[in-house]
């Protein structure tokens, strides 16, 4: 299997050494940079499979550097595992809302960094190989185009396919309107928010059956998310 490909951004070099010498150790294929700009341009140029991002950093900060990311329809989808010193749960709750997946604080661990890292992984590499996803009784088949539940066939339309694969691919995570936005019909889509919930609840009248949870929740106030379960 091809080594999965990892950016790091972090401008404390002996940090970053220890980082990249651990990863490169795991198997993965690393790149670094300590400043954001550059992380943008490293990410554009060749889209990486997992981003770590540091908030303080030279150039752009991490902050905006995970915001522009999720705003590119060729990144939007990488996951972001942010590191910071900052401790408070506005600066949490922050990073989390611009679009990371994670979060961890310094002083941490590589050994916690490198198990959540793989954690990711195991996650997302079905998507990448092209494998089918399955989240509790919910399979989907990226090559067939094809959603089951329970090994019902369901008939989905695009967009409810798209929304469905973009929830799978990060299960639990609350998404807002304008993420789904963003990942389901792309950054210069013109499409109302509203419109959302219209997909959502055709999402959720396709996946409807007899007996079974409603795997789609509703955040009051931050937007939906498709539950594990």
């Amino acid at each position: 299997m091809q080594a999965a490909k990892l950016l790091l951004v972090e401008d404390d070099p002996s940090l970053s050494e220890l980082l990249e010498y651990r990863f490169t150790n795991e198997g993965y294929d690393v790149r670094t940079t300590p400043d954001g700009d550059e992380a943008i341009l490293l990410a554009t140029e060749e889209t990486p499979d997992l981003v770590i991002l540091d908030w303080m950093i030279e150039g752009t900060s991490g902050i905006e550097v995970c915001r522009r990311l999720r705003r590119d329809k060729t990144t939007a989808h990488v996951p972001i595992i942010m590191l910071t010193a900052r401790e408070t749960e506005d600066d949490r709750v922050r990073g989390l809302e611009t679009g990371a997946d994670d979060y961890l604080t310094k002083p941490f661990s590589p050994r916690e960094l490198l198990a959540r890292v793989a954690a990711v992984m195991r996650r997302i590499r079905p998507v990448l190989a092209g494998e089918s996803i399955e989240l509790g009784d919910i399979t989907l088949d990226p090559v067939a185009h094809k959603v089951s539940r329970s090994g019902k066939t369901l008939k989905l339309g695009p967009t409810e396919y798209r929304m469905l694969k973009f929830f799978m691919e990060s299960p639990g995570r609350v998404f807002s309107r304008n993420q789904l936005l963003d990942g389901v019909w792309g950054t210069d889509s013109d499409i109302e928010l509203r419109t959302v919930d219209v997909h959502i609840r055709r999402l959720r009248k396709a996946l409807e059956m007899d007996g079974a949870k409603d795997p789609v929740r509703t955040v009051r106030s931050a937007g939906y998310s498709l539950d594990p379960f």
